[in-house]
């Protein structure tokens, strides 16, 4: 892979690890120390994906991002702090892609970099529209008519009752279902204690589409009332 990838924080300690870790895997790293080099370096029609820190000298991270985003359309993701929600907010409404927590998981950092790269040369430029009977949340796709659902172009191997919940999920995103109604609409019988089952079915599906099951970005539980389908931007 030939790939450039831009890194972007103001601890060369981080920039460092984080070229180690994605030179291990084949990419090419160009490294940037605050927001003004990374806008610098962003031009570069050989960077492929930027992973930019929020809290930097000169210009900081969401400043530069939103510049970036005026000139090039390419993944970003924002590095924040943990504890820092309000970054990851703020990251992913000014434009960003996604976000990695620091201190990074180097398997979950690297999973998320490859993500981005293939849903942009492999499902096309973000903002095209959707195919007629293809659903589009994210990195997920759903075809309505095959019942086949795609993360990052890959076909996901589903059973035919993870299929059934994804299906019913996808077409009703954000709406939460109580594991009851999800039982009675899969199952086709009454959900009499029936929360474990529902359970086991949704981590599987979990550990199959999501980065990281234990920080699920698409099935999401709502505790004391039921699951849905996070609603992401195309």
């Amino acid at each position: 892979m030939n790939e450039h990838i831009l890194v972007v924080d103001d601890d060369p300690e981080i920039v460092n690890a984080i070229a180690i870790t994605l030179e291990r895997e084949g990419w090419q790293v160009l490294k940037a120390y605050n927001g003004m080099e990374a806008l610098d370096h962003a031009l570069n029609p050989e960077v492929r994906l930027i992973l930019i820190d929020v809290m930097m000298p000169k210009l900081d991270g969401l400043s530069a991002l939103i510049r970036i985003r005026e000139r090039r359309n390419l993944p970003v993701i924002v590095l924040s702090a943990k504890s820092e929600d309000t970054d990851k907010i703020l990251g992913l409404s000014m434009g960003a892609d996604d976000y990695v927590a620091k201190p990074y998981n180097p398997q979950e950092l690297v999973a998320r970099v490859r993500s981005q790269l293939r849903r942009y040369t492999l499902l096309g430029d973000i903002h095209t529209a959707e195919r007629e009977g293809v659903l589009v949340n994210g990195r997920l796709t759903y075809d309505t008519a095959e019942r086949v659902l795609r993360a990052d172009g890959d076909v996901v191997k589903l059973t035919a009752t993870e299929t059934k919940i994804v299906d019913l999920l996808f077409r009703n995103l954000g709406r939460v279902f109580p594991a009851e109604e999800l039982y009675r609409r899969v199952w086709n019988e009454e959900g009499y204690a029936c929360e474990n089952t529902v359970m086991v079915h949704i981590r599987r599906i979990r550990e199959k589409v999501e980065l990281n099951p234990k920080e699920p970005d698409y099935i999401k539980v709502v505790w004391g009332i039921g699951y849905k389908m996070e609603r992401h931007g195309a």
